[in-house]
Parts: C-alpha cells; structure tokens; sequence
C-alpha cells in the first residue's frame, strides 16, 4: 500500500494580490473553498506582523466556512500568541520573521530562544493546539523542539530548492538524516518552501516526511492553469 503524503496549501499569496488594490478580490477564503474541493489536505496561512497578506479576518472565515485543518505560520510574539489562544487553529507552526524580508529565509533559531519557545508551546498546547516549529535541517535545532515540547518539525526545503548539482544533492542528504532523526524522537515531520513539481515529488520520496506545505508556486501556476488543476497535478506528483 502507497504511503499518502499530505498536501497543505498556503493561500497566502491570493491575499497578496488582493492587497495590492486594496479591495476584497481575490478572496483567499475562497481559494481555501477550492482548495478544499480539489483535495488539499490542509491550509496554511502565515499572519504576519505587518499583514501584507492574510488578515485577522481572514482567519476568522477560514474557521468558520472550510472544513480542512487550518496551520497558522507565525512569529514568536505576544501578539501572534493572543491570536492563536483565541482563535484555536488545529495547528501553530512558529517561524522567523523580519520586516524587511520578501519571504522566510530560513528557519527558526530554537536553540538560540530555547526559554521563549518553550514557555510559548507550553501556552499553545494547554489549548490543544498542535505546535510545530519551522527549523533549517539541523539535528540540534530538531534535539532542542523535542526537548521545549513542540509536536512537529517543518523542515526548510528552500536551500534545497534553490541548489544545484552537488550543492543540492548534500541539502537532501542533511534534510533525509534531519527526517529520520524526527521520527527516531517521535516528532511528525512536513517540509516546505521553494517547492516546485520537480523538488516536492523528492521530498515526497523521503519515508519520514508526511505533510508537503506549498504556496507561491501552486498561486503562481494557477494564473496559467487553474488552482484546482495546478493542486491535482501537485497531489498526483507527490503521490
């Protein structure tokens, strides 16, 4: 029997379109909708601090009009904490975030914020909340979310992604030993950034990584396609 590999899609980028007027339209809730519809397993969302895309009432409406299990990306703030407490997504994935970044760079420093985190995941999963924290593919990074108590590990495809050659092959050994390692601490392991049709139906082949998170590209080659053909065609290659 095929292992299923989990496909979430992040909406993120609707909402960046949508910004750039002003308006309602795109609508990310309805790209959720249609996500939903065309068999993704999940929907990420990243609220940011200066929310350039997803809103606070967009989360509001994901809640309450999709079905799917919702993954909030957010910083380790105050701020984002409150959000997660009152609005009860089925998971929190706690990632870096700058101001002046176009996109995540890379992953979280849980060593370096051990005492933070840790006080936060506590918080999150007193809610019942699943926690899982963004990390580059590094074993004392991964040691560390299982010592503060995170659920899952989101490992960082992007360095993977964006190599070449002997380049890429060496971020693919470090990202198939960080999976195993995950699973050796019993801690569920996903895996995103920069993917592409090519680069997650390898990352699909590493038998430890269950959940694929994917967004600019699938918003992107749904302008060409179509979101539902674009997510189908994702699934069949990860599959």
């Amino acid at each position: 029997m095929k292992r299923k590999i989990r496909l979430g899609v992040n909406i993120d980028h609707v909402a960046t379109i949508r910004n750039a007027r002003g308006g309602s339209h795109p609508d990310p809730v309805t790209a959720a909708i249609l996500a939903q519809k065309s068999g993704a397993n999940g929907i990420t969302i990243h609220l940011r601090e200066d929310r350039r895309h997803i809103r606070d009432e967009d989360l509001v409406r994901l809640k309450k009009e999709i079905k799917l299990p919702i993954n909030l990306e957010m910083a380790a703030t105050e701020e984002m904490l409150a959000i997660a407490l009152k609005t009860k997504p089925h998971a929190v994935c706690i990632v870096p975030e700058k101001r002046q970044e176009v996109t995540t760079e890379g992953g979280l420093d849980a060593v370096k914020n051990e005492k933070i985190l840790a006080a936060m995941i506590k918080k999150i999963r007193a809610k019942k909340i699943r926690v899982s924290l963004f990390l580059d593919a590094n074993e004392a990074q991964i040691r560390t979310a299982k010592k503060i108590g995170a659920d899952i590990v989101e490992l960082h495809s992007g360095e993977f992604c964006h190599a070449s050659g002997k380049k890429r092959e060496a971020e693919l050994i470090k990202i198939k030993t960080c999976a195993k390692l995950c699973a050796e601490l019993d801690l569920e392991c996903h895996a995103g950034h920069g993917l592409n049709y090519e680069t997650a139906k390898i990352i699909s082949k590493i038998p430890q990584i269950i959940e694929l998170n994917i967004g600019h590209f699938l918003i992107g080659e749904a302008v060409f396609e179509g979101l539902e053909k674009v997510i189908k065609k994702m699934k069949k290659a990860i599959s």
